[in-house]
Parts: C-alpha cells; sequence; structure tokens
C-alpha cells in the first residue's frame, strides 16, 4: 500500500493541543521523571517504550492513585506472558470509580437513556449510596474476596452498581448480554462457578418487549453455584420464586466500604471466542485496568470531569466496561439500552445530541449505515458538544472518514475523528485516539503510550509501510493475568505467544506507516469479528451440527472494502438432506435461540464438502483466503490437504463474488 505523505484530514489547533491532557503530561513528566520536554507525542511515546517503569510510575502521579500499602516497584517481572505488576501495592478500583462524589455529589454520574430517547441522571451521592447498600448486602450474603458474581443484565445502571459492589468488596464481576441465549450465557458462565447471579426479566430492543424469565430459570437450574438471585424488573415483573429483589438490597443509607486488594487482584473476567473449544475467559486485574483505563480515557481520549462520555455498547462486549471506566476520570457516561436504529437510523445521534456527549464512540458499521442511509448528523441534531466521534470494531474505511469530517465540517464543526483498536484480551486500545496528532484518511493516529506496538514478517522483523502481524513487544498492566481455568497457563501462552516467544501476538493484520501511524487490515486468523465482538466458529458448528440434516458445516468471516463484514455459513448436507426454506430457517433460528443474533450468517450455501487439515482441523484461515482473491497455491500447503479437489468450489465462488 503506498504511505506516501497525504494532506492530513484534520489538524488539531494549537489551543486544542495546549489544553489536552497529554500535553499538560507531558510538561510536567519532563519536569518530574525526565521524559522529553519537545518533539511531542512521538517524543513522548519512544520515552514511555523505553523507560517502561518511570512511565507507569507517572501515570499513577499524574492521576493521583492513591495505594492503601506502596508497591516495592513497579515491574517485578517484566517476561511475557507473566509479568508481575506494582508488587506489594493494594487498592480498589470501585474506590476511584467513586472518587468524584467528594467533589460533585450532586452532578450526574450516570445518564441512563431507553428507545424513548429521554435522559435519566443518577448522581455521584445516589450512585454511592447505592453501591455501598449493595456491598454490605453481598457480604451478608457470603460473597467474600475472589467469589465471582455474574449479571445477565443490558446497558442499565444496575449493572454498573452491581460491578461497582462487586468490585468494592473484592469479587470478580462477569457478564453477558440479555440478547445472548442460555447455552452461550453457561458456556461462560459455568466455567468461572458465580455465587449470585443479577438478572432482569427481559429487555426492550427495536421497539418490542423481550421475555427472558424462561431464560433466567434455565440459568438457575444450570448453575448450581449461585447461593442467590437478584431480579431486576425491567419488564415490571414479580420476582420469581426465591429470588431477591434489587429494590430491597440497594435501600439503604451505608458508606461503601473498599476491600483493600493486591494490585493483581481479580477485576472481572471476559470471554473472547477463539476456533475452538469454550470461549476463553480472560481474568484482568484491579489495580492493571485502573491504570490501563486512567491512561487510555485521560491521557488519549482526553476526558475529565466536564466530559459526558457515550459508547454505544452492551454488557457482553468489552467496550461496556471500557464506558463505565469513565467513572474513574470523573467524567459523567451515557448508558444507552436499546437498538443501535430505532426508531430511525439516526438513534445515536439524537441520544448524543440530548445527553450533551462530548466523546461519542460507534462501530464503523453504524457510520457507514448512517452515510447510506443519508443522515446528517450535524445538519439534523444539535451536536456542537460532540468533540470526537471514535469507532472500533472494525478499520472504518476511508469513506467514512471523509463523511463524517463533511458532515461536521458543513457545520463549521471542528470534529476530531478516532479510529481505535484494541481487543478483549487486554480491554484497552493498542491504537488509536491521540488529542494533539493530525487524522489521515483511514489510518489510526498512533501506537498508544506504553504500548510498543510493531508489525511483524514471519520472522520476528519488524515491518514498516508493509502489512505485517500485529505484535506487542512489551507488557501491559492490563494483559490478562491468566484465563481461568487454565491452571498451567497452556491455553494462555498458545493463545498469544505461540508465534513469537515471549512477544504478544494479536491476530491482526496491520501496516505501521513512516509517519507513525497505523493501518489495521482485518484478523490474521480465523476468528469472526462482527463490529468488534469476536465469535467463535465452534460455538457455531455445535449448534448447527446437531441438526440431522447437516453433516458437517463451515464458517468464514471477510472484511469487506466498503467496511461491511460477509459472514457465510457452508454447509454439507446428510445425503437426502435438501437446503430448502425450511431448512434454512431452522438453521438460522437455531443459531439465534442458542447462540445470539450476531452469530446468524449472512448467507448459508451448501458445498460439496468440508476440507480439512491432515490432522482432521476444518481449514478456516486458507479457504478465507481464497474467498479474498488469494491464488490457490498461495492459500495453502497443498500438501497439508485431506481433499484439494473440494478447494476448487471456493476458488469458484471467489471468481463469481469478484
Amino acid at each position: 500500500m503506498s504511505t506516501a505523505n497525504p494532506l492530513p484530514l484534520w489538524q488539531p489547533d494549537p489551543e486544542r493541543i495546549a489544553q489536552a491532557q497529554v500535553t499538560r503530561f507531558q510538561t510536567w513528566a519532563a519536569e518530574h521523571h525526565g521524559a522529553p520536554a519537545d518533539g511531542g507525542y512521538a517524543a513522548l511515546h519512544r520515552w514511555s517504550v523505553a523507560e517502561l517503569d518511570t512511565f507507569w510510575q507517572a501515570v499513577t502521579e499524574w492521576f493521583d492513585v492513591r495505594f492503601s500499602t506502596p508497591y516495592a516497584r513497579v515491574l517485578g517481572d517484566r517476561s511475557m506472558p507473566g509479568a508481575h505488576w506494582f508488587p506489594g501495592a493494594t487498592l480498589n478500583y470501585a474506590e476511584r470509580a467513586l472518587r468524584a462524589t467528594a467533589t460533585r455529589a450532586d452532578e450526574p454520574a450516570l445518564l441512563y437513556v431507553d428507545e424513548t430517547h429521554e435522559p435519566t441522571p443518577v448522581t455521584w451521592s445516589e450512585l454511592r449510596r447505592q453501591v455501598g447498600s449493595l456491598a454490605a448486602e453481598l457480604r451478608t450474603l457470603g460473597v467474600r474476596p475472589g467469589d465471582r458474581v455474574s449479571g445477565y443484565l443490558p446497558n442499565i445502571p444496575q449493572a454498573v452498581v452491581a460491578l461497582l459492589a462487586t468490585a468494592a468488596v473484592g469479587g470478580v464481576w462477569t457478564s453477558c448480554a440479555p440478547d445472548f441465549g442460555a447455552r452461550s450465557v453457561l458456556d461462560r458462565f459455568q466455567q468461572v462457578e458465580p455465587v449470585v447471579l443479577f438478572t432482569v426479566d427481559g429487555y426492550r430492543y427495536g421497539g418490542k418487549e423481550h421475555d427472558r424469565r424462561d431464560t433466567v430459570a434455565e440459568l438457575r437450574r444450570e448453575l448450581p453455584t449461585l447461593r442467590a438471585v437478584v431480579h431486576i424488573p425491567l419488564l415490571g415483573t414479580d420476582a420469581p420464586e426465591g429470588a431477591l429483589e434489587w429494590s430491597s438490597l440497594t435501600s439503604a443509607d451505608v458508606e461503601p466500604v473498599f476491600e483493600q486488594v493486591p494490585f493483581e487482584h481479580p477485576l472481572w473476567v471476559l470471554y473472547s471466542s477463539g476456533t475452538t473449544g469454550l470461549p476463553k475467559a480472560i481474568v484482568q486485574s484491579q489495580g492493571g485496568i485502573l491504570v490501563e483505563h486512567l491512561k487510555q480515557l485521560g491521557l488519549h481520549c482526553d476526558l475529565g470531569p466536564e466530559d459526558r462520555f457515550f459508547w454505544y455498547t452492551s454488557t457482553g462486549w468489552m467496550m461496556w466496561n471500557f464506558l463505565v471506566s469513565g467513572l474513574l476520570t470523573g467524567t459523567t457516561i451515557v448508558l444507552y439500552d436499546g437498538s443501535p436504529g430505532y426508531p430511525d437510523t439516526g438513534a445515536q445521534w439524537r441520544i448524543a445530541e440530548r445527553t450533551g456527549a462530548t466523546l461519542y464512540g460507534t462501530s464503523a458499521a453504524y457510520v457507514m449505515a448512517c452515510r447510506k442511509a443519508g443522515v446528517h448528523p450535524s445538519r439534523d441534531f444539535d451536536l456542537s458538544q460532540v468533540q470526537c466521534v471514535a469507532t472500533t470494531g472494525s478499520p472504518l474505511p476511508p469513506d467514512g472518514f471523509r463523511w463524517l469530517h463533511e458532515e461536521f465540517a458543513d457545520s463549521g464543526a471542528d470534529l476530531w475523528i478516532a479510529s481505535v483498536s484494541g481487543g478483549t484480551d487486554v480491554c484497552s486500545c493498542f491504537a488509536g485516539a491521540v488529542p494533539t496528532l493530525p487524522v489521515y484518511i483511514g489510518e489510526l493516529q498512533a501506537p498508544g503510550l506504553g504500548t510498543d506496538l510493531q508489525s511483524w514478517d514471519p520472522n520476528g522483523e519488524p515491518l514498516v509501510d508493509e502489512v505485517g502481524e500485529l505484535v506487542v513487544t512489551n507488557p501491559m498492566p492490563s494483559m490478562p493475568v491468566y484465563f481461568w481455568n487454565d491452571p498451567d497457563g497452556t491455553r494462555y501462552h498458545d493463545s498469544y505467544f505461540d508465534t513469537y516467544p515471549g512477544v504478544w501476538r494479536h491476530g491482526d493484520w496491520i501496516t505501521v506507516t513512516s509517519r507513525g501511524s497505523v493501518v489495521i487490515h482485518g484478523r490474521s486468523d480465523s476468528t469472526l469479528n462482527r463490529q468488534g465482538v469476536r465469535m467463535g466458529s465452534a460455538d457455531i458448528y455445535e449448534a448447527v451440527e446437531r441438526l440431522p440434516e447437516i453433516k458437517e458445516s463451515l464458517v468464514i468471516g471477510i472484511e469487506q472494502p466498503d467496511g461491511g463484514y460477509w459472514m457465510p455459513l457452508f454447509v454439507h448436507l446428510a445425503p437426502g438432506a435438501v437446503l430448502d426454506e425450511a431448512l434454512l430457517g431452522r438453521i438460522k433460528q437455531t443459531i439465534r435461540e442458542q447462540l445470539s443474533p450476531r452469530h446468524v450468517p449472512d448467507e448459508v450455501i451448501e458445498v460439496p464438502g468440508v476440507p480439512h487439515t491432515l490432522t482432521g482441523k476444518r481449514i478456516e484461515v486458507p479457504v478465507k483466503r481464497l474467498l479474498q482473491g488469494t491464488p490457490l497455491e498461495k492459500a495453502v500447503n497443498p500438501g497439508s490437504i485431506d481433499n484439494l479437489g473440494l478447494l476448487s468450489f471456493y476458488e469458484e465462488l471467489a471468481r463469481k463474488r469478484a
């Protein structure tokens, strides 16, 4: 690809640069920690990876992270996996998240919006009171540090309260969105054996009510470790027998008690599906998330007490956890529970308008849908408070950059567009937003501070202006402390460190340009990635292949040049079966009910057979490459395939689609 020096699409003005928190941090770090005073962000980034310990010490001081016992050193061990951060330190994530109550008690900590699009505020003092009450009740229920607490909840204030109360007692939070079917939820929660489950009776989406009481009943039956179930009547129904009422657990007026836990004490479990087996249960730490998110939200997103932070997300995606961490910077966070396009495609812009969002985050797919639908955000809504529109989930195509820029420029707005990329695995960004750098079309502004992001060839040599594997060569505090039920660390090691020993390989194709910006090209493996939510093909195979008509299946996800994502499901039918409308409907219904609507493929295509390696593994990556137009001899090693003739079908399909 060409990375000749184009003109930037956007350049921050001198006032924005001067006022940005990252500018003030650099000046202060130069004075106190030997950071370079000159050379702007590029110099600061070089220093942050060269002097990793000093950089992270500076972050904790700048943001006034209060350790209840001090740390012995910043990095006890920097080997990956297994880096050991801030040994000796104790703290509590929830204590920091509620700190702004002291100065902003009556201002909103949360703005909750449903499909009526009318914001309902929850003040800092009310949030703190509810967390205090619920934390005390969790202790009464016997929840102790390290116990798992789960939520089957939409993006509502109760979910934030439950997460913070869990962290306050030193419990480990984990959540799934209520559009997940019982099997999907159990594949996650059964791994971690929760002692408490927070549930809703249902949720509203697209103008309809979706009753989830039967699913909740199934979860209760299949989670034998539960000691308590808490009912949140979002649709107004009575609590099922034996369940506790949310209102009775959150009515007391008690000061929260914050358990002081070691820096690396588990905060939450996130799930990321690979290509085989159950979803990976990724454990991140209280301290690691606290300092990484302060860096990311405070320095990169430039958030502070005057801001309002809205990101369209659900509780089943890491961006929800990231959004909640906006509280760490004293920012008001906006929780939207509903369809991204209800009652019309402009819904998210309307919410940004009505909540006065200063940073609005969404998916690249939503931006492209707005462009296609003829939405004019800056003309049709008062978005004068919006300083930054950020996108993630998939690469924002060049047309998306141009469209956003032109829509806002027409109204005289100076819009910072931040395309960001990271992963559930670190619950943060590897590259993206920098308020002091120019924005180039199709590019992420720069790697994050403290993150030695590189593009590597197969031999582990760094590449510039060429496509390679996304690697991170130094530890980040929010990297997993471990995977649940992975006692010897094998699955953790094999997920990121088997290609380049001691170096994190993420599974994305990237280009690092000679200007220092980053281009993301999509997955370098076969993990499905729809709008930033990674799904395992194994989940789909298990569901589909229970149908007697399906002998075997193969699912592929392919990033499209226009920013779209094509996810076909190939099915090899049992003898005598026919892929008619009835079978098509059953395949889609099975996937929707057992997994989620997001797992439903774009097309179901009958194939003469599914190719495998000689050891019997379905070959997903070579088929993906064939469908992207790679010649057969470059897409696959012919000697490793059980039936090379089957690949001609996929070659022919690629030709037809081209």
